[in-house]
């Protein structure tokens, strides 16, 4: 008998979320979001730059509102309707106590009691190497979901009116090394989700070569994936509890 990942917990109503740049939550993640959608739960977006440095052949001035209106349109093939920019530069986010307080203002702002980000250790799955920014913005994020709870953390949010939120049940990350959940994407999430990487169409060619179809390649990824959670498509995470109030969310 092979053992499979258990599922993803989905007795939540809320969920942000957090990437470095526009497109990097499109890579399978977005599948997920797109089954989350479609149960009612409401899904918002945090970028924490425009992806400005990521068209070789194209000014930041101008690729950062084209990369910005292709994240808007990805996010809407999926059901999301907001999608928040934080303006740290690209290509050179820098961890530190100003990301940090700029995603828990975003945290005690829309209350999310789930957290999904991309992994922040130096190694992806299948031995990829991660990128820089993905690693600072990973951890800042899994910081500041713990942060958002503390009122004398960043005691400045508080004079803003945004109240602590210590709500964060857990954050999962996608592309981790070693998952340890899924999310069944079979179907339409999958589909959507293509429909999500595909709105990228104009910075895909803006980087001069042709890149993976989106179609395709989604679609091995996710069925990649599947087998570990014993379904035809799937995305993974390595999940993070934050609560310490008996097991964690997904034990029984």
């Amino acid at each position: 008998m092979t053992d499979h990942l258990p599922a993803l917990p989905e007795n939540w109503d809320r969920c942000l979320a957090v990437a470095a740049h526009p497109d990097d939550i499109e890579y399978g993640t977005a599948s997920a979001v797109a089954r989350w959608t479609a149960q009612g739960k409401q899904v918002t977006y945090l970028l924490a730059t425009r992806g400005e440095a990521g068209i070789d052949g194209l000014h930041p001035d101008e690729a950062a509102p084209l990369r910005e209106a292709e994240e808007r349109a990805g996010a809407r093939e999926v059901g999301v309707d907001i999608v928040d920019f934080l303006d740290h530069r690209d290509g050179v986010v820098e961890y530190g106590n100003e990301l940090r307080r700029d995603i828990v203002r975003v945290i005690r702002k829309y209350k999310p009691e789930i957290i999904v980000s991309g992994a922040f250790s130096v190694k992806m799955s299948a031995g990829m190497a991660n990128q820089a920014d993905h690693r600072v913005v990973g951890l800042a994020t899994l910081d500041a979901a713990r942060d958002a709870g503390n009122r004398w953390i960043f005691p400045e949010l508080v004079d803003e009116g945004l109240e602590p939120w210590g709500g964060v049940r857990f954050v999962a990350y996608a592309g981790a090394e070693r998952p340890t959940h899924g999310v069944d994407v079979t179907g339409e999430p999958l589909r959507k989700g293509i429909l999500s990487l595909a709105a990228h169409d104009e910075y895909t060619k803006g980087l001069g070569v042709r890149g993976p179809e989106p179609g395709p390649f989604l679609t091995w990824m996710a069925q990649q994936s599947g087998k570990a959670l014993g379904v035809e498509a799937a995305v993974l995470f390595d999940v993070f509890a934050l609560t310490f109030d008996g097991p964690p969310p997904w034990v029984a």
